[in-house]
């Protein structure tokens, strides 16, 4: 989910688990055509970021799962991060609040060679912006390590969702559609409850979804301010304060920050600003639920390959397509690379001992580490 349809008007959660109820027609506008790679050359751009078909790349986790396999086969693992998609990508540019399956190349969620280990093990998580980009890795990851998932997205996303919910259900694991705008407060005490009534409790709460578009000061209004401000760092507040009475002892609450809560960003002043505000929660939280037994902590990532950005009204197509470029390893992450830090922060097995961390997976950047 990325909040950032033209309306703020208040959408009520309307729960599916076992019906699949098709997307509705919405034109998308295109401020610039994508550029289609055709050379099928072991060096081009395209053959490092060619595209796979959604119903392929749920086909192949429902084979891992049920034949136990979770790496390629045949080929060492060193391969899958060699053939990470590269700039330049295909100029293009997505109307809000932009869909994964119309950005080129897909973003990568799958992670072929992680081997799951029963993780989490019966646990039940809620994961805003879980249809798409981060919010998806981090889905079918948890589902891979044992997790129950309901998450939730905009309307709009509907499409982006169902793929998210198929996936999760490849590999045995339930999933919970819960649309809905977090610019709403009333909402996200609805989709905790939600949560709770339809998977039985909850012990992981991901405050994932973001809003952002680039403007300058001059041009920032009061209401997009507001906006971003109350997706980013009130929806995270709000989340929290509904799930944590319903949280025993061992529960996690991982939350999403970014590299510009370090640093800053000229472009994103006010994004910027909600991920140092996510930053400061999260330390101030995991202080607070130590008694609970509830640890809280965040992750930081760098330039990550998603509908965020090119959705971003902002950002230019010919900006789109050398994403990620200026990080030391010259490319953006995938999904698929972040959703393991939010596994590694969300298991007792294995971060039972950190609590209030925010940890940056930057690509070879040392910036808050």
């Amino acid at each position: 989910m990325r909040a950032g349809s033209a309306t703020s008007r208040t959408r009520s959660v309307a729960s599916r688990e076992c019906d699949s109820r098709g997307s509705t027609s919405r034109s998308r506008t295109t401020a610039s055509s994508p550029t289609r790679c055709t050379s099928a050359s072991r060096s081009s751009p395209c053959a490092r970021v060619g595209n796979v078909r959604s119903g392929a790349r749920v086909a192949t986790l429902g084979r891992m799962a049920k034949h136990g396999s979770n790496g390629s086969h045949g080929s060492p693992e060193h391969a899958r991060t060699e053939s990470h998609p590269r700039p330049p990508f295909p100029a293009q540019k997505l109307g809000k609040p932009g869909l994964e399956s119309e950005l080129d190349p897909k973003p990568r969620y799958e992670a072929p060679t992680y081997k799951p280990a029963g993780k989490l093990d019966g646990k039940r998580a809620l994961i805003t912006g879980g249809d798409s980009g981060i919010g998806r890795a981090v889905a079918v990851m948890f589902a891979r390590e044992g997790a129950d998932v309901s998450i939730n997205y905009l309307a709009a996303e509907q499409e982006d969702a169902e793929e998210t919910k198929a996936a999760v259900e490849a590999v045995g694991k339930r999933c919970i559609l819960l649309p809905g705008d977090l610019f709403d407060a009333e909402l996200c005490k609805r989709l905790v409850d939600e949560t709770v009534d339809q998977l039985g409790g909850i012990d992981i709460l991901v405050s994932n979804a973001a809003h952002q578009n680039r403007k300058k000061l001059d041009e920032l209004d009061p209401e997009e301010f507001d906006r971003t401000m109350k997706v980013n760092v009130y929806a995270y507040y709000y989340l929290t304060q509904a799930a944590v009475p319903h949280m025993k002892p061992g529960s996690a609450i991982l939350a999403t920050s970014s590299s510009t809560g370090y640093r800053g960003s000229e472009d994103l002043p006010d994004y910027s600003a909600t991920k140092g505000a996510i930053n400061q929660f999260t330390k101030a939280l995991a202080k607070q639920l130590l008694d609970k037994g509830i640890r809280v902590n965040a992750v930081a990532p760098g330039p990550v390959w998603t509908p965020l950005n090119a959705a971003d009204e902002g950002m230019k197509p010919k900006d789109v397509a050398v994403f990620g470029e200026k990080t030391p390893m010259e490319r953006p992450a995938q999904p698929e690379e972040i959703a393991p830090a939010f596994v590694f922060l969300a298991s007792e097995a294995d971060s039972s001992f950190i609590t209030g961390i925010v940890l940056p997976v930057l690509g070879g950047e040392t910036i808050g580490a």
